[in-house]
C-alpha cells in the first residue's frame, strides 16, 4: 500500500498552474520549484510542503546535481550548526565553541570565497567555490532549512545555479522528521531546469517576485545583476511578497528599490550580532571609512544616491539586530518599515527618510551620520537614540514627527554614555514640532563628557494624546528648548535637510 501511495501524484498549486508532482514520500504535498520545470530563475529557494509539520533533523545532507554531468553543485550538511548561538560559557562566550573557531579555519554554512555574481560563479575542482551574499569578504552564516508551518524552506549557497541547466535534488531520510517520509533520490523526483539567459545588460529596470515570476526570486538575486556604477539609474521592482533572506550590498550608485506596497513587501531574515558578528579582520577585507556589521537584515554598505520605497524591512531575531543598516552619501528612505530590536535603524553616512516607520526595542536609532526625518513615526521600549556623530557633520533632525514609548513605562529621547571609554560630545538631535508619548520628564540622557557642544534640542514638542505643549521644565540640563523669539535663525536652518545634509536637497 505504501509503495502505491508514494507513487501517487499530487496536484500542486504554482504560479496559477496545476501541476501533477510525483512524490517519493506520501505525506509530501508538493515541491518548489515543481518537478521537471523550466525557466526557473538561478535564484531560486527550494520548497517542500508536507502534509503535516515536519521536524528538522540533526544529520543528513541536501544536495543538488547538474544534470547530464552528475557534478554536486552544491550541498547543505544538517550536522554543521547553521551558525553561533548564545547561552554558551566561557572566553567565547556568548558565541557557540568549535566547530566555530574564530581565530582558525571555520567549518560552517559559511565556508566561503568569494565568487562572481548573478549566478555566473563556476565550480572549481577544490571542492565548492561558493560566492558570498553581495560579496561580503567574511561571509555569512544562514540557516540551510528553515520551516514554517507545514513548509520547509531550503536556501543554497549563493549564486551556485547558473542559466540554462537543468539540475536534481536530493534529500537524504535524516534531513526531516515527518510520517512515511523516506528521502528524495534519483533524476526524476525532483529536478528543473534554468532560464535559458539572464535578462539583457542593457535593461533598466527588472522584478523580483517570490513566486518566481520575475527576473528574480530574491532581492538580492537582483541586486548582484546590476552593475556597482551604471550610466543611468536603475529600478528593481519588489512584487508583494515574503522574501526571508538576509540581504547586503556595497558600492552600488544610482539604484532605485521600490516596493509594490509598504506592508506587503517584507523582507525579513532572523540575523543579529551573535549569529552574524564583526568580521575578525577588518584591515584587509573592508573599505575605510565604512562601519562593517553582518547582524543586519538589511544592509546598505558603501552607497550612493540610493532610493528604497515601499516595503517592510525586518529582523525577526532579539539582541544587537538592526532591521536596516545604512552606510552611505544621498540615500533616500521613503515610505519603509523598518523592524529591529536593539539598534533597529543604524544610519551612517546622509539620509533622508520620510513617511516611515521605525519600530524596536530600544537604542532605536544608532548612527554616527546625518539623517533627516520628516513625516515619520517611531515606536520604542526603550531609548529612541543613541547619537555618535562627531562635529564633521549633522546628527539626527525630526522635523513633524511621532515618538510613542511602547509598553507601560516611560524613556527618554536619546542617550550618549560613554562607551568604552568614548564620550560623543558634538551628538546632535533635534526634534521639531514632534508629538510625543511616553517620554519621561527628563526627557534626554544619560550624557557623558563634555556637553557644552552636545545639540539635544526641542521646539514645539507637543503631547500625542492632547496636542498640547509638553511640559518640559524638567528636561535634561544639557538639552535645550529653542523659541522662536531666540532661535527663528536656528529652527529655519534645521527645517530644511540640505543644512543638515551637507548640501543635499532631496527630490
Amino acid at each position: 500500500m505504501n509503495g502505491i501511495r508514494r507513487m501517487m501524484s499530487t496536484l500542486l498549486i504554482s504560479a496559477g498552474l496545476l501541476i501533477c508532482v510525483p512524490v517519493q514520500a506520501a505525506n509530501i504535498l508538493g515541491f518548489y520549484p515543481p518537478n521537471a520545470s523550466k525557466n526557473v530563475n538561478p535564484d531560486t529557494r527550494l520548497q517542500l510542503t508536507f502534509s503535516e509539520i515536519p521536524v528538522l533533523g540533526k544529520s543528513g545532507k541536501i544536495r543538488v546535481f547538474e544534470d547530464g554531468t552528475d557534478r554536486l553543485v552544491d550541498v547543505l550538511d544538517l550536522s554543521i550548526p547553521a551558525g553561533p548561538t548564545q547561552g554558551v560559557t566561557g572566553p567565547k562566550a556568548p558565541y557557540t565553541p568549535e566547530p566555530y573557531s574564530y581565530e582558525g579555519p571555520r567549518r560552517t554554512n559559511a565556508d566561503t570565497k568569494p565568487g562572481t555574481p548573478s549566478g555566473l560563479a563556476a565550480a572549481t575542482s577544490d571542492s565548492f567555490q561558493l560566492t558570498i551574499i553581495g560579496g561580503f569578504t567574511d561571509g555569512f552564516h544562514f540557516y540551510p532549512v528553515l520551516i514554517h508551518g507545514t513548509t520547509a524552506n531550503i536556501q543554497l549557497h549563493h549564486n551556485l545555479l547558473g542559466y540554462g541547466k537543468k539540475y536534481y535534488v536530493e534529500v537524504d531520510p535524516e534531513v526531516f522528521q515527518a510520517k512515511d517520509f523516506v528521502g528524495i533520490s534519483g533524476k526524476k523526483t525532483w529536478s528543473f531546469s534554468t532560464k535559458k539567459a539572464a535578462p539583457k545588460s542593457t535593461i533598466d529596470s527588472i522584478t523580483v517576485s517570490a513566486d518566481g515570476s520575475g527576473d528574480f526570486n530574491t532581492v538580492q538575486g537582483a541586486l548582484d545583476f546590476f552593475p556597482d556604477k551604471p550610466l543611468n539609474r536603475k529600478t528593481i521592482f519588489i512584487r508583494d511578497g515574503d522574501y526571508e533572506e538576509i540581504v547586503y550590498f556595497r558600492n552600488k550608485q544610482n539604484l532605485t528599490l521600490c516596493g509594490e506596497s509598504q506592508d506587503k513587501v517584507v523582507i525579513h531574515y532572523a540575523n543579529n550580532e551573535v549569529f552574524n558578528p564583526h568580521p575578525s579582520n577588518l584591515s584587509t577585507n573592508e573599505l575605510p571609512g565604512t562601519f562593517p556589521t553582518r547582524r543586519a537584515a538589511f544592509s546598505v554598505d558603501h552607497c550612493s544616491d540610493l532610493r528604497l520605497e515601499k516595503m517592510t524591512i525586518q529582523t525577526t531575531a532579539k539582541g544587537q539586530a538592526e532591521g536596516l543598516l545604512v552606510n552611505g552619501e544621498r540615500i533616500y528612505v521613503n515610505q519603509v518599515t523598518i523592524i529591529g530590536s536593539g539598534d533597529a535603524l543604524q544610519t551612517n553616512g546622509s539620509a533622508y527618510y520620510v513617511y516611515s516607520k521605525v519600530i524596536g526595542d530600544g537604542d532605536l536609532i544608532l548612527g554616527r551620520g546625518a539623517a533627516f526625518f520628516r513625516h515619520c513615526a517611531f515606536y520604542s521600549f526603550g531609548a529612541f537614540m543613541w547619537i555618535r556623530n562627531t562635529e564633521a557633520n549633522h546628527g539626527n533632525v525630526f522635523f513633524d514627527c511621532m515618538f510613542k514609548t511602547q509598553g507601560m513605562g516611560e524613556t527618554e529621547l536619546a542617550r550618549a554614555p560613554v562607551n568604552g571609554g568614548k564620550s560623543y560630545p558634538f551628538c546632535e538631535a533635534v526634534l521639531l514640532n514632534c508629538k510625543l508619548f511616553g517620554i519621561s520628564p527628563i526627557g534626554w540622557g544619560p550624557i557623558g563628557g563634555f556637553t557644552a557642544n552636545v545639540h539635544f534640542w526641542e521646539y514645539n514638542s507637543t503631547n500625542l494624546s492632547d496636542r498640547k505643549p509638553v511640559d518640559v521644565s524638567n528636561r535634561h540640563t544639557a538639552s535645550r528648548q529653542l523659541t522662536m523669539e531666540k532661535d527663528s535663525v536656528l529652527i529655519e536652518q534645521y527645517s530644511r535637510p540640505e543644512f543638515v545634509l551637507g548640501g543635499w536637497k532631496p527630490e
